[in-house]
């Protein structure tokens, strides 16, 4: 390995991605080596450049930043992943982890902190903000299952039972009972409040 560090900026927003690349610029052993605005192209992005440190937004098109890290991890496991986000949802923290990060970070965190995350993920640490580390342990596990949690993302939209079970292949009576079940788990009243409180704890 290098003596510089070599990272992957992954974010949608250009004038947030310029500024994380301008602020880590000016660190002497960090280069910025590639830029993505898009989920689904981090993995070749990182294979082209041969990345070190994978900086991961959450929230991209094509594919979410933990939905990415877990495609990085398994393909290219030597590379570092720390996830960046700017909502504090405790269920982002778990979804991260188990997607393989080695950093879960606020984006509005001091550049400095970045880069220092940066170092010690390449020398084989975690780092975890610590506020959202907390959180995540008061608020216990995510009780939806993979199956709910697609058909909750799939509803948000504001679809019917009937276009839900056309687009997932399933029965309009399978749908419903997954929507149930997550209505129940979440002790909501309906599918609009479920979807809200599922994203608002980061569990979608």
């Amino acid at each position: 390995m290098s003596s510089t560090i070599k990272v992957l900026l992954a974010e949608d927003q250009s004038m947030v991605r310029e500024a994380l690349a301008a602020l880590l610029g000016l660190e002497d052993d960090i280069e910025v080596v590639a830029q993505v605005a898009r989920g689904d192209e981090v993995l070749a992005a990182a294979r082209a450049n041969a990345v070190d440190v994978a900086l991961l937004d959450i929230e991209m098109p094509g594919c979410t930043g933990i939905e990415a890290a877990a495609r990085l991890h398994a393909a290219l496991p030597a590379v570092k992943l720390v996830v960046l986000t700017t909502f504090g949802r405790p269920g982002y923290l778990r979804s991260a982890m188990e997607a393989g990060a080695d950093a879960f970070l606020v984006k509005d965190a001091p550049a400095a902190q970045l880069a220092a995350a940066v170092r010690k993920v390449l020398a084989g640490e975690r780092v975890i903000d610590p506020t959202l580390a907390a959180a995540a342990l008061a608020e216990g596990a995510n009780p939806l299952t993979d199956r709910e949690r697609e058909i909750l993302r799939a509803a948000a939209d504001g679809s019917t039972n009937a276009e839900l079970a056309a687009a997932l292949h399933l029965s309009q009576g399978t749908v419903r009972n997954y929507l149930s079940t997550a209505i129940q788990k979440l002790a909501v009243r309906n599918r609009a409040e479920a979807v809200r409180i599922a994203r608002e704890k980061g569990w979608l």
